[in-house]
């Protein structure tokens, strides 16, 4: 329970009608999810406006409605507050209710295109192995210290991240990573939230099915550290030329790190194999130390970069962050191997965008021997962004000796009509190397009957994702599962 101006508290208001003194139960901006006692604040998305439901809220038992517009009928029993952004004044009202639980941890935003899933889960790993008890907000999972709370988003609602938060201020979270996508930014989802520190890994051509513009998606990323406060860090890859661009206006303290370009937190690549990389990583000021590493690719270089430096600019020394992200694993579908017992080798990676998947195909070719086959099954997502379709075709077929489009979550769209969107990518070049298989288990399942040993089968695009989404139904798959079945029917012979 709390007092409804208490919680208002901060939120920009135009004007109040009723009692701001009332004790509200609850803070709900789904109509359906109101009970007695709650604040029903509506929010104008981008499929639903809120104020549509206002009525319904009431009667469902809403003592107070946060709008942006004042309805034309009011009840004299209800407070209405009328606010500049709806979308805003949730997120400050959540983080009210719950007692601003990001100010009682050191809370630190990822965002980019690719990389925030592994650098969230490279730096829950190390801060729990360097003795702290901390908090994780990813695509893959949520976690409170060991517990797994699975996730729906990248970045839950403003409601849910604050529960979230105040349960792991209760449980003795001291700090917490969370990926702060261009969704979350741009609908406020973080509204509130108090960030000790934000980090950008990079930017390339993604979700222009919503931010319609390269620019607004740009921009969207870059309001993260606009916001950011004069006690808070930025830190930004800088081989990536929008990485100077995050730091424009912040009034945050400017760090950067990079394989290629002068930064604080400088790395450069050694060796690179299917079972790891060895790197020579320091900065300014911090002498340089040769470091074997579990991940692979230069990718994961950068990732582990982010991971580094975050961990010194939190207080740590080189020395403690360096030995214990030597021993961080990959996190769950990011470059994942499984092999077979013939010594067949599949890869499972999110990659879903045409950089993650020229990036995971290049460091396939750059460690290969040349005396096996890559053979790539790829998708792409329906109800998407329907740009990046023929590029990830092409790159497949560019970097692969055997190609197999095939489905995604191909949602609503018929998944027939993505992978011919995808096929118009593919140069006439290359036609014969690449296979249509609609049926995704089936695409899997021929990828690693065409394979023999030492072979290498990508399988591209769901990555941790145990489901696959058609025409609105979620129905159980997972890319693991289907590859170890493979395998051992192959072992058994049938």
């Amino acid at each position: 329970m709390a007092i409804l101006k208490d919680i208002l508290y901060k939120v920009s208001l135009r004007s109040t009608v009723g009692d701001t003194s009332i004790e509200v139960s609850s803070i709900a901006f789904d109509s359906r999810k109101v009970e007695k006692g709650s604040v029903f604040v509506a929010v104008s998305g981008t499929q639903v406006d809120g104020h549509q439901y206002i009525r319904k809220a009431i009667e469902q038992g809403a003592l107070a409605v946060v709008c942006e517009e004042m309805p034309e009928e009011m009840s004299e029993a209800i407070t209405f507050v009328e606010v500049e952004k709806s979308a805003e004044a949730l997120g400050i009202m959540a983080s009210n209710f719950y007692g601003n639980p990001s100010s009682k941890m050191k809370v630190v935003g990822i965002t980019g295109t690719n990389g925030k899933t592994t650098v969230v889960t490279l730096l829950q790993q190390l801060f729990i192995r360097l003795g702290y008890n901390t908090g994780l907000l990813s695509t893959v999972n949520n976690k409170i210290n060991d517990k797994i709370i699975p996730a729906t988003h990248t970045t839950p609602d403003a409601v849910q991240l604050n529960a979230l938060m105040a349960q792991m201020v209760k449980e003795g979270c001291t700090h917490c990573f969370m990926e702060s996508s261009s969704h979350a930014i741009d609908q406020r989802r973080i509204a509130g939230i108090k960030y000790t520190g934000a980090v950008f890994s990079n930017i390339t051509h993604d979700h222009l099915d919503y931010h319609k513009t390269f620019e607004n998606y740009i921009n969207a990323k870059k309001r993260l550290f606009d916001e950011l406060s004069t006690d808070a860090f930025a830190l930004v890859n800088v081989d990536d030329k929008r990485g100077l661009i995050m730091l424009q206006n912040t009034k945050a303290s400017k760090n950067t790190f990079s394989l290629k370009s002068a930064s604080d937190f400088k790395g450069k690549v050694l060796s690179n194999s299917l079972h790891g990389l060895e790197m020579e990583i320091g900065g300014k000021d911090i002498p340089s130390q040769h470091v074997w590493f579990k991940l692979i690719g230069d990718f994961n270089a950068y990732n582990l970069l982010a991971a580094y430096g975050v961990g010194i600019l939190l207080g740590e020394t080189p020395e403690d962050v360096l030995t214990q992200l030597s021993d961080v694993k990959p996190a769950r579908g990011r470059f994942e191997q499984v092999i077979s017992p013939t010594g067949i080798m599949a890869i499972v990676d999110y990659a879903h965008t045409p950089d993650a998947l020229e990036n995971v195909l290049k460091t396939i070719q750059n460690v290969r021997t040349k005396n096996e086959q890559v053979i790539c099954v790829v998708g792409c997502g329906g109800d998407r962004d329907k740009t990046k379709r023929p590029e990830m075709a092409a790159i497949a077929a560019r970097y692969s000796d055997k190609v197999i489009l095939t489905s995604d979550n191909p949602r609503s769209e018929d998944p027939e009509q993505i992978i011919e969107d995808m096929r118009a990518g593919v140069s006439p070049a290359n036609y014969k190397k690449v296979l249509s298989i609609t049926n995704r288990k089936e695409a899997i399942r021929t990828a690693c009957m065409m394979s023999q040993e030492l072979d290498i089968v990508l399988v591209a695009g769901k990555g941790h994702e145990t489901y696959q989404e058609i025409k609105g139904v979620k129905h159980d798959f997972d890319d693991f599962q289907v590859i170890e079945e493979v395998f051992n029917q192959m072992q058994k012979g049938t």
